[in-house]
């Protein structure tokens, strides 16, 4: 489990992984890119929340991550939904691919963030949560939101 530092920028994030999952374990993974798809990652053009990750052959990749078009890229410009490959170490994809083997565990990406000047991808080993467990966190939220509210209210 890698730390982020503290002069990172985040580019996207996916707010629907947590409240679609229990997130049990956060790896960083890096992410291989084309140079106008760094452009455009600086731009702050990208999307993960159709996203999803898989592990074939012993490598893990990305797919469903939006990368919009540079605008100044013209020929150079690559598919904006094309299956990018993740860079993680050879024994921290073992481990996760025997975690997706057992019932209702996935891998989701969670966010998208510049460390340094590298662009890294947050990527979390999650279990889907049942329609109950949804219920209890909205109403866990709405009652924070409320007594937010009211402690406001009285200073």
């Amino acid at each position: 489990m890698a730390k982020k530092e503290n002069n990172s920028r985040l580019i996207a994030n996916n707010k629907k992984a947590y409240h679609d999952y229990f997130i049990e374990e956060k790896y960083e993974a890096g992410i291989a890119l084309h140079g106008t798809e760094v452009k455009s990652l600086r731009m702050g053009k990208c999307s993960i929340k159709e996203a999803f990750i898989k592990i074939e052959g012993g490598e893990i990749f990305i797919y469903g991550m939006h990368i919009s078009p540079y605008e100044k890229g013209n020929i150079f410009n690559r598919d904006p939904l094309r299956v990018k490959k993740l860079l993680m170490h050879k024994n921290e994809i073992l481990k996760l691919q025997q975690k997706i083997k057992e019932k209702g565990y996935t891998i989701v990406p969670l966010q998208v963030y510049f460390s340094k000047s590298l662009i890294k991808v947050e990527i979390g080993l999650a279990k889907g949560k049942k329609l109950y467990d949804k219920r209890s966190d909205i109403k866990k939220k709405d009652m924070a939101r409320e007594s937010e509210r009211e402690f406001k209210q009285r200073f």
